[in-house]
């Protein structure tokens, strides 16, 4: 299964729309245009197919943490 896969299957079992995605993305500083992320939900045959990076991939999961989850609050400090 390719990262493009994985991305269109979160896509469609969380609801997502491109809107979304590009939001995600947003939450970790990682910015992506609406054509660059249509490319990766194109077929492998298409023109303008673009693969999906392991780097999007995990910036995407990332950022659906924060999403889902809210920002990571600091462990409080331990003083000695």
């Amino acid at each position: 299964m390719s990262n493009n896969d994985i991305l269109k299957k979160l896509r469609v079992a969380l609801y997502l729309r491109d809107d979304d995605i590009i939001e995600i993305l947003k939450l970790v500083d990682f910015k992506v245009s609406k054509t660059e992320l249509g490319a990766f939900f194109r077929n492998e045959d298409h023109p303008n197919y673009k693969p999906c990076g392991d780097q999007i991939l995990r910036n995407f999961l990332n950022g659906l943490v924060i999403y889902k989850r809210g920002k990571r609050e600091s462990p409080p400090q331990i003083k000695h």
